[in-house]
This record gives C-alpha cells, structure tokens and sequence, in this order.
C-alpha cells in the first residue's frame, strides 16, 4: 500500500519517475525533430511517446509515491490533507515537491546527453503572451479535474489511461503545448530543444499551472463534491459524504493503489 511507504521511499520514486517522464519528452522531442522537419509530423510523435510513456510511469511508480510527478497534483493532496481528509502533510508535499524538480532537471540533462547535445545549455525557445498563460490554465485544470473526477466517483483504474489520453489530447488543442506541470516546465527549461522553454517564460507559465491546479480543484468541488480521499495521480480513494446522492451509491474501492490494479 502507499501510504505504508517511507518517505525516503516516495520522494525517490517521485524524483525518478518525473526523471523519466521527462527523458521521455525530451527525448521523444529531440528524436521526432531530427527525423522530420514537419513540426505536425514531430508533434504527433511527441504527444504519443509522451502519453504512452506517462501512462507506464504513472502505472509503475504509483504504488509507492501516487505518481504525483507533478507539484500541482501534490498540492491537491496537501489541500485534501488540509480539509480533513487523507493526503499529505506540508512536510511530504514539500519533499515530493523539491524530488519532482530535482528530478525533471537530471531527466531534461540525461535526455540531452543521451542524444549527443550539450547538457545543461538553457532553452532558447521563448513562449510569452496571454493566449499560452490561458492555454496553461485550461491544461492544468483540466488535469486536476480529471484526476480528481475519476477519485471522486469511484474510478481510479482508469487514472493512468486517462491522465495519458487527456496529455496526449491537451498538446494538440491548448494554445501551450500542455506543460501543465511546474516541475517539468523548469526541467524543460534546460534543454534547448522542440519541447524546451527559455527561463524568462518560466514565472508566467508557473503561475499560470498553480491557477489552473486551484480552478481545477474548485470544478471538481462544484461538480462532485468535497472529497475526503487521498489525492494524487495514483492513489486515489474517493469518499463522497458530500457528494450528490448518485454517486453517493457507488462503491468505494479499497485504500491505496492496490484498488486501481
């Protein structure tokens, strides 16, 4: 079970599993751009790599961590914590938090080095202008509430598929790209490459993610109800003692990843 893991045991499973979703990016990146110079063709490629490989990880890494690989999916879990249901305590969400960033950026330095290029060289691809900051908003609520809809009436197998088809789905239609992820945008910001963001867009674009976790966590309130399970990517229970009579009904699967597979 999850919560049975030690600390030292998550955070190193966050810090690795967000390593290896971000090789996957980059490298899926670097790879599509050098075999094609049509960015369609590069970007379809991309977005599937991505959505196939997040949903390996997330199915890997959650039974020890919940495959948070994400701060903002973390600060749901603190929230849900704070609101009287189970999560994690401002000390678990501060390790997780400080293991997602470490470990996007060896991830963004092992996929450069993987394919030849100069680790460590900052991005040059500037992404600026109100239309991506709103793109990163949809993209991160939209994640959440996902995330937290499928908890909350009593899904949570279908996390990893979803949250891998919603990626793969929101690259193509938010104006951003879906980085929808503050640890993976400062990760990318180390890689100058086709998925890569130069650091002065980072503040707007880190913003814009935390607003988007805070809508997203608001739209699932609104729709399904205050949720007193764990949160996270990969280790949710619901619990809908506030819920709407509907899913009020619904069984509840066991505590911890254990009831996802």
């Amino acid at each position: 079970m999850t919560n049975k893991a030690s600390l030292l045991r998550r955070t190193a499973a966050e810090l690795i599993g967000t390593a290896s979703l971000l090789v996957v990016v980059i490298g899926s990146g670097i790879q599509a751009a050098s075999l094609s110079r049509d960015t369609g063709v590069a970007l379809v490629a991309n977005s599937l790599a991505s959505a196939i490989g997040l949903g390996l990880i997330i199915t890997l890494f959650g039974p020890l961590s919940g495959a948070h690989l994400n701060p903002v999916v973390t600060l749901t879990a603190w929230w849900a914590r704070r609101a009287g249901g189970e999560g994690l305590d401002a000390r678990e969400a501060f390790a997780y938090a400080a293991a997602q960033t470490a470990g996007a950026i060896g991830g963004a330095v092992l996929a450069e080095t993987m394919f030849g290029r100069t680790p460590g060289t900052f991005s040059t691809q500037v992404r600026d202008g109100g239309h991506l900051l709103i793109g990163e908003i949809v993209a991160t609520a939209g994640l959440v509430l996902v995330i937290q809809g499928l908890g909350r009436i009593g899904r949570p197998r279908l996390i990893p598929v979803a949250v891998a088809a919603y990626i793969a789905a929101a690259i193509w239609f938010t104006s951003s790209g879906s980085f929808a992820n503050p640890a993976g945008t400062i990760g990318r910001a180390f890689s100058d490459s086709f998925t890569g963001i130069a650091p002065q867009s980072l503040p707007g674009f880190v913003a814009a993610q935390l607003a988007g976790g805070v809508l997203g966590l608001a739209l699932a309130t609104l729709l399904y109800g205050r949720e007193h399970g764990r949160t996270g990517s990969g280790q949710e229970r619901p619990a809908q003692a506030d819920a709407p009579a509907p899913l009020a009904d619904m069984p509840r699967p066991g505590a911890g990843f254990e009831a996802i597979v």
